[in-house]
């Protein structure tokens, strides 16, 4: 069973995606603020987790961002009721997958999970493509520009020696030798698995 994590401070709304989760097999745990859902997932591990934006104590986009400095790549679908491109490219580049907008019916949770879920089956594709795409960029020394590419693919694919082989030669390339040897014993260790 698929285990989801539902970080919002309105109990209405943990409650809606709690019923409509639950309905569709999954486990569910909830939060009620930014503290209390960071907490959790530095206890358990989960499949996905559904984190608003506006919550006490702790933004959902700080919960997001504390998490993945801790190396937590949950795939998270952001929780909003206040759409900006702004909040939007945050929350991509530190790897949300999908959002949902308030207000929202129990149709558009199961459409946002079916899409979640169907674009996962087509990420393997799409992985390859976007490894292939970052090491034409390296060889080019365009590292910025990789860099942006893995960090999006890292996330889905987080045992693929590869993409950190390729990481330790981005950061080669940017002069960052710290950084470089991590990401190489990195991929050494992934590929002993």
């Amino acid at each position: 069973m698929k285990k989801v994590l539902v970080a919002d401070d309105t109990k209405n709304i943990r409650n809606l995606l709690m019923k409509c989760l639950q309905m569709e097999g999954y486990e569910v745990k909830t939060a009620n603020d930014g503290n209390a859902a960071k907490e959790i997932l530095l206890k358990e591990d989960f499949d996905l987790a559904f984190i608003d934006i506006k919550m006490p104590f702790l933004s959902g986009t700080d919960v997001i961002r504390s998490i993945r400095e801790m190396g937590i790549t949950i795939p998270v679908i952001v929780i909003t009721a206040y759409a900006t491109v702004k909040n939007a490219i945050d929350c991509t580049q530190m790897g949300a997958v999908a959002y949902l907008q308030k207000p929202f019916t129990a149709d558009k949770i199961k459409a946002v999970l079916k899409e979640y879920f169907d674009e996962t089956l087509k990420d393997s594709e799409s992985i390859q493509y976007s490894i292939t795409a970052a090491r034409d960029l390296i060889d080019k020394g365009e590292f910025s520009q990789a860099l942006q590419l893995l960090q999006i693919i890292l996330p889905k694919d987080i045992a693929n020696p590869e993409i950190y082989l390729l990481l330790s030669r981005i950061y080669c390339g940017l002069g960052n030798s710290d950084m470089e040897k991590k990401f190489y014993q990195t991929s050494g260790i992934f590929s002993k698995l």
